[in-house]
């Protein structure tokens, strides 16, 4: 899922050859999910269509204040439009363009939305290499900088003119990337590497057979959510469930029974500054596999010696680093909270997010859940019933908190 997902994004097309891309860069923002509203200036219409950018976008192109054909019709409110848009890109930004940025001269719609913006504004030059460096520019540029707007810099390469240096609008994969990491930047998470475990394991019996639980992922998987929109680099760790993730910042390693997750979780926690273990792990697992199918005739009465699986938050808290954080999930179904508490000393945890078995929705099979966190001073908070992707937020701010102190 890209950070752009259901992002309102206002983009501003003005009148250079450059505006030609802007059909490519609305075609990206759709495909990241954005919604996307294209304002034109009138002269921009000489480069590219408005038929073109409103079937790309999927909503009409604005570009003036009123239909002039139908004085009846309600006008195109700037004012509007700018407190819809979560961000405003503005691709090509041609010299006068910034011009009547830096100077607030209203005389189109764009530059009117532009300034009853309350949100971020990114801005991407387009223009030719003399016009480029003109020293009244490169101060426009400066200004609307200074104003707080986030500049987009400019491309070397041949220009329209047949010259060849800086002036060239970035292409539109990189305007994406850009904005897209500008974005994470400014995201509490940003630069943090969290490892979540998710969903069940599988010990097998024999070869079509196997000993597992009831958990689907659901908590894990919103977790590992939550944490790319905020900004982190996510590894998860994920047993057998049919849920998929779909987001350039989640890595996701498929694994079958706990020694295969020990095995992935052990050799990605080095590297870790967060790590949370929402898997449900099987405690045991046969202490011997069938190589074959166990004929039901022969063992009417079945017994399975087992052992015990490895520990792996026990395992973790024991070589964890003074600057990582551990965080455990706990399923109870009596003395809930002191048991929680005994867990946060044992395993040495920085905190634990409780479960109990006697909550309704909570737990396996549903899409909401009921946590109590709980961090190893003690403190202990408790949420309401909540739908998943919710409780994860939850856990995220507390998280947070732990960091800032």
């Amino acid at each position: 899922m890209s950070i752009l997902n259901r992002k309102n994004i206002l983009l501003g097309i003005s009148g250079g050859i450059a505006a030609y891309k802007s059909a490519f860069l609305v075609r990206l923002l759709i495909k990241n999910k954005a919604n996307v509203q294209v304002i034109m200036t009138p002269s921009s219409k000489d480069f590219v269509t408005p038929l073109t950018l409103s079937t790309l976008s999927k909503r009409p192109v604005l570009s003036e204040f009123f239909n002039k054909d139908n004085q009846n019709k309600l006008w195109n409110n700037h004012v509007d439009l700018a407190l819809w848009a979560d961000y405003i890109i503005i691709a090509p930004a041609t010299a006068n363009t910034l011009s009547k940025m830096a100077s607030a001269r209203a005389d189109n719609l764009l530059i009117a939305t532009y300034l009853s913006a309350k949100c971020p504004v990114f801005f991407a030059p387009a223009m030719d290499l003399d016009m480029h460096k003109n020293k009244a520019n490169k101060l426009n540029i400066k200004k609307l900088i200074d104003f707080g707007n986030i500049h987009i810099p400019v491309n070397s390469g041949f220009l329209a003119s047949g010259l060849e240096g800086e002036g060239r609008m970035q292409e539109p994969n990189q305007i994406i990337e850009f904005v897209s990491s500008n974005i994470l930047k400014d995201k509490k998470l940003y630069g943090k590497k969290i490892l979540i475990t998710a969903g069940p394991t599988y010990e097998k019996i024999d070869p079509v057979r196997f000993i597992g639980n009831f958990s689907t992922g659901k908590m894990g998987f919103a977790l590992a959510n939550t944490a790319a929109n905020l900004g982190a680099e996510v590894f998860l760790v994920t047993g057998p469930t049919s849920l998929t993730i779909n987001s350039d910042r989640i890595k996701s390693f498929h694994v079958t029974s706990a020694d295969e997750m020990f095995k992935t979780t052990k050799e990605l926690f080095n590297d870790i500054d967060i790590a949370i273990l929402s898997a449900a792990v099987s405690d045991y697992k046969p202490k011997n596999i069938s190589q074959h199918k166990i004929k039901k005739e022969n063992n009417n009465n079945l017994s399975i010696d087992l052992v015990s699986n490895i520990d792996i938050l026990n395992y973790l808290g024991d070589i964890k680093k003074k600057n990582q954080l551990l965080v455990g999930f706990a399923l109870e179904s009596e003395n809930e909270v002191e048991n929680a508490i005994k867990k946060i000393k044992k395993k040495k945890l920085n905190a634990i997010v409780l479960n109990s078995l006697n909550d309704k929705g909570a737990g396996f099979k549903h899409d909401t859940n009921k946590i109590t966190f709980i961090n190893n001073k003690s403190e202990i908070i408790k949420f309401k019933l909540k739908t998943k992707v919710e409780v994860s937020k939850d856990i995220f701010k507390e998280i947070i908190k732990l960091i800032d102190e």
